[in-house]
């Protein structure tokens, strides 16, 4: 695994286009084949936003770092927030979403954690020096 990056932004909405952006420039500049890096940035939306709405409650100025990595096979992904401490696999083990039944039974949201573990080969978290880590590994496909 090479092209170890990190970016730092603040927990706040309007950081995201940037940090969309480093995803964007980190794959253009590795190579990374266009498809790869949609994937990538969906997880990073989907877990910046979730930093800044749940894990914050609106706008921070708590540092947010993220770290990506590209390897032959996988795109690697380090997530750091400093919001208080939530464990994504343990929720996801607890409030799965219904996906059998038909969208109009089920409550809306609650489904950008279960499309970030479906999408990565690999999801860790750890609580490090009083932040939430995830670690995604993120199969390549082109």
């Amino acid at each position: 695994m090479n092209g170890g990056e990190t970016r730092s932004f603040k927990a706040r909405r309007d950081e995201l286009p940037r940090a969309l952006g480093f995803v964007d420039e980190f794959g253009a500049r590795h190579g990374v084949a266009p498809a790869d890096t949609l994937r990538l940035t969906l997880v990073v939306e989907e877990l910046f936003t979730n930093t800044v709405v749940h894990g914050h409650g609106g706008d921070s100025d708590a540092a947010l770092r993220i770290e990506l990595g590209v390897g032959d096979v996988h795109l690697r992904l380090y997530f750091e927030d400093e919001a208080p401490p939530f464990d994504p696999l343990r929720h996801l083990a607890e409030t799965a979403p219904e996906l059998d039944r038909p969208a109009a039974e089920r409550e809306a949201g609650g489904l950008g954690l279960p499309l970030v573990a479906r999408m990565s080969e690999r999801f860790d978290y750890a609580r490090i020096g009083g932040c939430n880590r995830l670690s995604l590994l993120i199969r390549r496909e082109d």
